[in-house]
């Protein structure tokens, strides 16, 4: 049994998860602090002092605070965005080097189809 605790752990996608769950809650700090520390001031803070508030979480309408969940839809963009960004990038580094799928189909031989041709010639000619 500890056998089998020691192969499942040491996978290669249960230690990958384990450094993304790491790495997200990092990304998250990072991401918060942006909106919190730098976004909020530069770009809202004209806006909350329009409504007469100091922070954004104090923002609310008949009771509803919606201040945070609007830092959070902001936090959401960024991350979202920010992903997506690295997806594409590590997509691209992955499939630099590679041949176009186009160039390596030509150069994996004949089809299946031309090879069932040139057996049926080929036995055409036998008979």
């Amino acid at each position: 049994m500890i056998k089998e605790l020691k192969e499942f752990l040491f996978k290669g996608n249960v230690l990958d998860l384990a450094v993304a769950v790491v790495m997200g809650a990092a990304f998250n700090a990072i991401i918060t602090s942006l909106v919190s520390d730098v976004i909020t001031p530069l770009f809202l803070n004209p806006l909350l002092k329009a409504a007469q508030v100091k922070n954004i979480a104090d923002l609310s309408w008949n009771g509803i605070a919606y201040g945070s969940f609007l830092s959070a839809v902001i936090n959401f963009l960024i991350v979202g965005t920010t992903l997506f960004f690295v997806v594409k990038a590590a997509n691209k580094a992955m499939s630099f080097g590679k041949k176009p799928e186009a160039e390596a189909e030509t150069e994996a031989g004949p089809t299946e189809v031309e090879l069932l041709t040139e057996i049926k010639d080929l036995l055409k000619k036998q008979n």
